[in-house]
């Protein structure tokens, strides 16, 4: 049976751990630290049985600059990323970072979670989409899906 890992990528406090969290059940975040301060410090596992009986392996990186090297620990040797932006926020430093990363590690799979949909208006939301097509442009990621999605409420 063939295993497929799926890692995270994308800047601090776009949602990450509450996407693993809203598709796996598992929270990724186990130390207190992590509890206290809101943010992923170590790499975090999780995984899930697609339909056809394949397992996911789910890798869930830190986005915040100081954990880049767990980060980078991560994301060598997964099959596909989900790169992770806000739709309140956009395309941020970790952002473009993250997929620097994951162009140089060799990885050539993935697609876009859009994700904090709940926070933003449907026009709000549009610029952000063609913002990040903008920013996929001429990378591995060009002609991903972007998938707009609220871990909080469950929409998309």
């Amino acid at each position: 049976m063939k295993h497929i890992v799926m890692g995270t990528a994308g800047h601090v406090d776009h949602g990450k751990t509450a996407l693993i969290k809203r598709l796996t059940g598992v929270d990724t975040d186990r130390l207190k630290e992590e509890k206290e301060r809101g943010i992923t410090i170590e790499l975090g596992f999780a995984s899930l049985t697609l339909p056809d009986g394949r397992v996911l392996g789910v890798v869930d990186v830190p986005g915040h600059e100081r954990f880049v090297r767990n980060m980078v620990a991560g994301a060598a040797g997964i099959d596909l990323v989900v790169m992770v932006i806000a739709a309140d926020e956009g395309v941020m430093p970790q952002t473009r970072e993250h997929l620097q990363i994951c162009a140089l590690l060799g990885i050539r799979k993935g697609f876009v979670a859009l994700t904090k949909i709940d926070m933003v208006d449907e026009e709000w939301l549009t610029l952000v989409r063609e913002d990040v097509r903008d920013f996929l442009r001429g990378t591995f990621l060009d002609q991903a899906p972007i998938i707009p999605l609220s871990s909080l409420t469950g929409d998309g």
